[in-house]
């Protein structure tokens, strides 16, 4: 037990580091531990590349060797990572396929999906990178972009995938100001006939959106019309858990 305490605290110890260097006597009052121990763990943690020495001698930084680690970890499969038991959730109450995505410049990339137990079910669309404007996902993303950005976007010729595609940038405009106010959107049969979706945003620990969660399903039977407020808001509670589980405080 002695052996996992001690990881424990040097965790405490990398996480402390990683808000704000500090010294051993303040690293010893933040986390109420005895200063010897603090001194031994921080000279294990620097001859490990962990941690360093500041300049002056009197504080410690994070390490080289974690921001190299850092550096080696693939975003969208830590992504992935903290979005799973959420998303296998989801798929559970709803019944439905469920992926995630991140933008990709004017494209959003689904990097991942759980499927559902229904026999009857969409394609996997891992890997697929779209048009912001044609899937949820996009739209959820684009409107917590900056308005220049939107302005960008809009200005361009924008491909229609089916009859039901909106392409009209001030019917675009109106629905990222309704995301914005209701925390998710309904697409029906605009990527593809036969398929409708509804996306939430996901928010980082410093606001900004770094995704989209999203549930997608056969046109004749999702949603189901008794529904779909329920649906609606379980995607918006499913997004809003994992962006907390990000750091995301709303």
């Amino acid at each position: 037990m002695e052996s996992v305490q001690s990881i424990d605290r040097a965790f405490q110890i990398l996480t402390e580091l990683a808000d704000e260097p500090a010294g051993i006597s303040e690293l010893s009052r933040r986390l109420d531990l005895p200063t010897s121990t603090v001194a031994r763990l921080l000279g294990t943690l620097e001859q490990l590349g962990a941690v360093e020495r500041m300049p002056d001698e009197n504080g410690y930084l994070v390490g080289p060797a974690l921001v190299t680690l850092a550096a080696s970890v693939d975003p969208t499969q830590s992504l992935l990572a903290v979005a799973q038991k959420t998303m296998q959730e989801l798929v559970d109450l709803v019944a439905e396929a469920v992926g995630l995505s991140v933008p990709a410049g004017y494209d959003v990339h689904y990097i991942g999906q759980l499927d559902c137990a229904n026999p009857v079910q969409v394609r996997d669309w891992t890997g697929v990178r779209l048009p912001m404007h044609i899937v949820p996902s996009g739209m959820v993303i684009m409107a917590h972009w900056p308005e220049g950005a939107v302005d960008r976007y809009l200005d361009r010729k924008l491909d229609r995938y089916t009859a039901s595609s909106v392409t009209h940038p001030e019917q675009i405009r109106s629905r990222l100001a309704e995301i914005r106010k209701v925390g998710y959107i309904w697409m029906e049969e605009e990527f593809a006939v036969g398929i409708n979706s509804v996306a939430a945003p996901l928010f980082n620990q410093s606001g900004a959106v770094v995704g989209a969660l999203h549930s997608h399903g056969p046109s004749y039977r999702f949603p189901d019309p008794t529904l779909r407020d329920i649906l609606s808001d379980r995607a918006r509670s499913a997004a809003a858990e994992i962006s907390a589980a990000l750091g995301y405080v709303a």
